[in-house]
């Protein structure tokens, strides 16, 4: 993905890391980018800043691209960076920061979503002088964390908006593909315990695994109407899977471990405006899960946006335009009575 000319590109770097498993980096780099100009209140802190994170596998860059640029964050958008001081890092594992495909390989720690949350926050309080942040918004992975840090930090906030996300343990299609991902990359004998010299085959299936789950049942039925459909399907997820490193996606894979954020939703204290979509598999909206957890959130509200013939299931997250209008109702509800 090209990083978008707009954004401001940085790193931060945090010396001696030690991960919460007890693992460490003598040097861990977070790399981020940024749209707008901070603002300062009559006390100097800085009041207008949004923190906007990327699904499993993506980066920052890829919230920036055109799509997104004219349904969210450009001239008259509901997080226009003509108002608002928009922040995309690029989470441990991922994009520009540190991941195993640097030259660690397997060496490299096994970091958790938790991990990422509290680099994400060293970033936005230590780097950034940010002490509260207007507001999350977070894709997939990226509305885990939002998730995540609405509990950890819940000071740091205004309001969330988890995108594609349930608040409670990866389980069900979603622990499942990832666990088949996860043993066809491991069990390839071409992995070679994460030290391999050519992308192992198991990258491959893990990968249509992935193109099978995330994209939508009608856009599939359309596309794969028979053998040569299908062929073409697998060989368009292989092509694209050449791109990836089998090691940063099978960290990023089991980075989800440690996310089970049900607990303690009561704790949150920022509004919470969560959005989904009836035709996502990951998250399937016929199990109630959203409506049935969400009433333990003070501040709570949710969407399930209904699928169309023109939506993509999971992958409806990556195409801004057919949400847009949520977000413009989350950021007039946060900003309602301040």
């Amino acid at each position: 993905m090209t990083a978008n000319p707009a954004a401001r590109q940085a790193h931060a770097w945090f010396a001696h890391y030690v991960f919460r498993n007890g693992q460490a980096l003598d040097r861990v780099r977070i790399h981020y980018s940024t749209l707008g100009e901070p603002h300062r209140d009559a006390h100097g802190e800085i009041d207008n800043a949004v923190l906007v994170l990327h699904w499993t596998g993506a980066n920052g860059a890829a919230l920036q691209s055109p799509a997104f640029m004219q349904s969210l964050f450009g001239p008259g958008c509901p997080l226009s960076a003509d108002h608002f001081y928009v922040l995309f890092p690029d989470s441990v594992g991922h994009g520009k920061s540190s991941k195993p495909s640097d030259g660690l390989q397997a060496r490299f720690p096994h970091y958790r979503y938790r991990d990422m949350v509290d680099l994400q926050h060293r970033l936005v309080s230590e780097v950034l002088g940010i002490k509260r942040l207007r507001a999350i918004l977070g894709l997939s992975m990226g509305g885990m964390h939002a998730w995540q840090w609405a509990q950890s930090y819940p000071n740091a906030m205004d309001a969330i908006m988890p995108v594609a996300a349930l608040p409670m343990k990866i389980s069900g299609r979603n622990m499942l593909w990832r666990r088949m991902a996860i043993a066809a990359i491991r069990s390839d004998p071409e992995w070679q315990d994460g030290n391999y010299s050519k992308p192992p085959r198991g990258l491959f299936q893990a990968y249509g695994l992935l193109r099978m789950m995330i994209v939508g049942v009608p856009q599939i039925q359309a596309s794969v109407a028979d053998a040569a459909g299908a062929d073409e399907f697998i060989a368009e997820g292989a092509a694209q899977a050449q791109s990836i490193d089998a090691n940063d996606m099978l960290y990023s894979l089991e980075a989800s471990a440690d996310y089970a954020p049900e607990p303690f939703l009561a704790s949150i204290r920022a509004k919470v405006f969560a959005l989904n979509f009836d035709d996502d598999e990951f998250n399937p909206d016929r199990l109630g899960i959203l409506q049935s957890l969400l009433g333990e959130v003070a501040h709570g509200r949710f969407v399930v946006q209904p699928g169309t013939s023109s939506s993509f299931g999971h992958l409806t997250m990556a195409h801004p335009q057919l949400w847009a209008a949520q977000v413009m109702q989350f950021v007039r509800w946060w900003d309602a009575n301040r």
